[in-house]
């Protein structure tokens, strides 16, 4: 099929490589024409794991073009259009003043065109938002209905680090639509795939990734409180009651020779920092403000942000309550991104602890394997950070290291034990465990 992809973003972008990669003839428009400029000499702008391989390999699939009031007509040229614009969060909300303008384009084109074209909302947005919201908009500005032009919702559980392969090998698809043509160009556009395909109204498509989102972001809140609860109390080994948690068949099922099966889930269950990234925040953030806005209580929801928004200041806690003089420590920190395996820094959990040790203790380092120029971007002048290339050679002019995000490249910190002697690690990810540092002050949050 011809697909039209609005947005370059994550989202945008990774979506539509991988449809290019099934053979699907792409064309991807951004507003910003230096990204633009990037992406057709195949150079990705964001890092993603295989992103920019898989560009090189489907470029006979995939062309970019800017988005203005040139180039917007070819737009109706196009069977589908994926709408995969930002949706920030802004006082509490999903900023939809993207997808407005989208709709407000669209409007003006289906106006002045007789032909059929399906638009999909592939941004996250809080129920009711694409047959409401954005259907209004292209209605009031077109003068048709929806049976004019098609409206489906087609939303996206990639998870940064691991997108691509999200995309290409997904545990399901979720086709939403408002009318049967755009249904039909939902199934067309996801035939390559044969995993589990569910069929539903726009709204029920938006609430699944609400749902989703908010049940994962739980499970975190809730072990990271009950954690903390177990520190009080003292004289528990955490680590150990979540082992005998784990062992419940009911979250480790046997397979059918006896044996555990360990499910990803399993990962979310366990103590740390808090959650951070472009998802979790601003979308658990969103679901609690429509709630509120419905006049439904939503006291879990708000307990889970309450939680993840105190959590950091935990770990600072923690790390005082172990050392004293903290303000005559030199301190490195390893990981700025929110996760590994990306440079997203977006309500990072690193970035977080920077600013509340900033002042506070007599030197502060920090280090990541590709998020750095964006964490400098993000800080600025916020925290007084000394960013280090080398990180190992930095370990002996420190007093305290910080693992704030499990990079698997940190693990070779247990080479260093000799550099570490008198020195501590203060593991908040649970990267390692206590066995690689006998003779070393290792501390955790569990």
């Amino acid at each position: 099929m011809k697909i039209a992809v609005l947005g370059t973003g994550y989202v945008g972008l990774v979506s539509g490589v991988c449809l290019a990669s099934k053979d699907h003839s792409v064309t991807c428009f951004d507003v910003n024409k230096k990204t633009v400029s990037q992406l057709n000499d195949g150079k990705c702008h964001i890092y993603e794991k295989d992103l920019e391989d898989l560009l090189i390999s489907s470029n006979s699939n995939i062309s970019f073009r800017p988005l203005d009031d040139k180039t917007e007509k070819e737009l109706m040229e196009f069977d589908a259009i994926i709408v995969a614009v930002g949706t920030p969060s802004t006082n509490k909300r999903a900023d939809l003043s993207q997808i407005e303008s989208v709709a407000r384009m669209m409007g003006r084109l289906i106006k002045s065109s007789e032909r059929y074209i399906s638009i999909i909302v592939k941004s996250t947005v809080v129920p009711g938002t694409t047959d409401t919201y954005f259907r209004e908009i292209i209605e009031g500005e077109s003068g048709k209905k929806v049976g004019d032009f098609g409206l489906g919702m087609n939303p996206e559980f990639l998870r940064e680090g691991s997108a691509v392969e999200d995309f290409l090998f997904p545990d399901r698809i979720v086709l939403g639509y408002e009318d049967k043509k755009t249904l039909d160009v939902l199934r067309k556009i996801y035939s390559p795939w044969s995993c589990e395909k569910l069929e539903v109204n726009t709204r029920s498509a938006e609430m699944m990734k609400y749902v989703n989102n908010a049940l994962l972001a739980t499970l975190i809140s809730t072990i990271n409180e009950y954690s903390n609860l177990a520190r009080e109390i003292k004289n528990i080994n955490f680590d150990k009651v979540m082992e005998g948690v784990h062992l419940d068949n009911r979250w480790m099922p046997l397979d059918e020779t006896g044996k555990k099966i360990r499910p990803s889930v399993i990962d979310y269950l366990k103590p740390g920092s808090g959650y951070g990234g472009s998802c979790f925040p601003k979308d658990i953030q969103a679901i609690s403000t429509l709630a509120k806005d419905l006049g439904v209580p939503s006291q879990i929801i708000s307990a889970v942000i309450n939680v993840n928004e105190s959590q950091p200041e935990v770990i600072i806690d923690i790390l005082k309550n172990e050392e004293t003089e903290l303000t005559s420590k030199r301190v490195l920190v390893l990981g700025l991104s929110f996760k590994p395996d990306t440079d997203d820094v977006r309500e990072s959990v690193s970035l977080k602890l920077l600013k509340l040790l900033s002042g506070q203790v007599k030197t502060l380092s920090a280090h990541d394997p590709i998020a750095m120029p964006n964490a400098k971007k993000i800080l600025g002048r916020d925290a007084d950070v000394r960013f280090v290339d080398n990180w190992k050679k930095t370990l002996s002019n420190i007093d305290i290291v910080i693992i704030a995000t499990n990079w698997k490249e940190y693990i070779d910190l247990k080479s260093f034990r000799d550099v570490l002697s008198g020195k501590t690690v203060f593991d908040t990810r649970s990267l390692l465990n206590y066995t690689d540092f006998p003779d070393i002050k290792y501390i955790t949050v569990n």
